[in-house]
């Protein structure tokens, strides 16, 4: 199965039944059992039209009659896909990627002759002329984010960054995985990918910690059906680092939402496999996820459980070492891996801050006096951030904030807060908050 019929169908996906890209590529890759590189290139192609929608019906609208917007859904989708080929990816011929947007226009509009005429006229058109067309000059077409999402980032990270960051939001992100250390070293798992055929690299500040290129699909390599690795962003694996969570047999850790799993799996490194992490999630399937994972990597001492974060269990009372509260938020710290988060309307996101304090708040009443509390979000909205921590403060005076303790290159921290902004360091766009319990 080509990979481009998998792209147009997660996009048909994504636009009909409003299906998030990631969870539909997953599910379509495996059942056309596309091959490493086709998996690629239908992740390119899908994640590539969507972080580029308004730039692509910008220049649609050059070489069109009619407008844009009256086009035929199924046929917007084959002509971003096409157009998509023809102006960002030099290594296909723009003449295949010409023919195969007509097979597709006869093959998904039946009848309707006119359909492959104009894809082909369009996009034949867009092949002869892509040296001379208009580019867009407002932010919102170049980087094809909404203007309310522009205007709403800008006030948080500020002008000056701004453009750098709605630009990181549409490249590739890089793919990069936390060794198992349990049982393997860095250098050892650099050997056996490279055996089979993954470039791999170690990260510049992150220890244990690999970028990976050319992968396809991960969850076909021995090493990962052995355990020896597992994905994640560096910025998820720093907020742990950050925790500096304390060892020995007899330390709890509460992971409180944890799904699919991976700080749980970074701190059951940090502790070298020793003392206890509870790791939880509202949902039952997705508890099922963690303890797949935990299964794959062979982390013994994870335990599992179903939990509302924001409900009490009175066993955890004070019970705690150390507790990861990485809470649910707008996401757009993500962009570059969820693209489709951006077309979302920000007015759904406005109740988040006080879900996200209470969570914060029942999570403080499992920390020993002198434990620690790790406030993290994978967003960039002060209000879901710092916003949440000074509240958090005014109502809970046995807690402060503490310095972190950062990587080279990050600069001195003092505040006990962190964002991570995309476009940086390489990162997803994170929040990073620890907290101490007095003694």
């Amino acid at each position: 199965m080509d990979g481009r019929k998998t792209a147009l169908d997660v996009l048909i996906s994504c636009r009909k039944q409003g299906a998030w890209a990631n969870g539909a590529l997953k599910e379509y890759i495996l059942r056309d059992r596309l091959d490493r590189r086709d998996a690629a290139l239908a992740a390119r192609l899908c994640y590539g039209v969507l972080q580029n929608r308004y730039w692509l019906d910008f220049t649609l609208q050059q070489l069109l009659t009619g407008k844009v917007k009256d086009l035929h859904p199924v046929v917007r989708d084959i002509l971003h896909l096409g157009l998509y080929q023809i102006c960002f990816l030099d290594k296909i011929p723009a003449s295949a990627a010409v023919n195969e947007a007509v097979a597709q226009a006869k093959k998904y509009c039946p009848g309707q002759r006119w359909a492959s005429g104009l894809v082909n006229a369009v996009l034949r058109k867009a092949s002869q002329n892509k040296g001379s067309l208009r580019p867009p000059r407002t932010l919102q077409e170049r980087y094809s984010h909404p203007q309310v999402l522009i205007d709403l980032l800008g006030s948080y990270v500020g002008s000056h960054r701004l453009e750098a960051m709605l630009a990181a939001n549409n490249m590739a992100p890089q793919t990069v995985v936390q060794v198992n250390t349990l049982r393997t070293n860095t250098d050892a798992l650099l050997q056996m990918l490279s055996a089979e055929g993954i470039e791999a690299e170690k990260h510049s500040w992150m220890p244990d910690c690999l970028i990976l290129g050319s992968t396809g699909n991960l969850e076909k390599l021995q090493s990962f059906q052995d355990g020896l690795f597992y994905v994640q962003d560096p910025a998820a694996k720093l907020s742990v680092f950050c925790a500096r969570l304390p060892e020995g047999e007899n330390v709890q850790i509460l992971d409180c939402c944890a799904a699919p799993g991976g700080k749980s799996f970074a701190a059951a490194f940090a502790l070298k496999g020793q003392g206890t992490i509870h790791s939880c999630d509202i949902h039952a399937h997705k508890t099922v996820l963690i303890q797949n994972g935990a299964d794959r990597l062979g982390i013994g001492n994870i335990k599992v459980y179903q939990q509302d974060a924001s409900q009490e269990n009175p066993a955890w009372l004070e019970k705690m070492d150390a507790v990861i509260a990485d809470v649910p938020c707008s996401g757009y710290g993500i962009i570059r891996k969820k693209p489709d988060i951006r077309y979302k309307d920000p007015k759904g996101m406005q109740q988040l801050p006080e879900l996200q304090l209470q969570i914060l708040s029942q999570q403080a009443r499992y920390v020993k006096p002198g434990g620690t509390l790790l406030y993290s979000t994978c967003t960039l909205v002060r209000a879901e951030n710092e916003g949440v921590v000074e509240k958090f403060l005014e109502h809970h005076p046995e807690f402060h904030t503490e310095a972190l303790q950062l990587p080279h290159p990050f600069p001195e921290n003092k505040t006990g807060m962190l964002t991570l902004v995309p476009g940086e360091y390489d990162t997803d766009g994170f929040f990073i908050c620890r907290l101490r319990r007095k003694a």
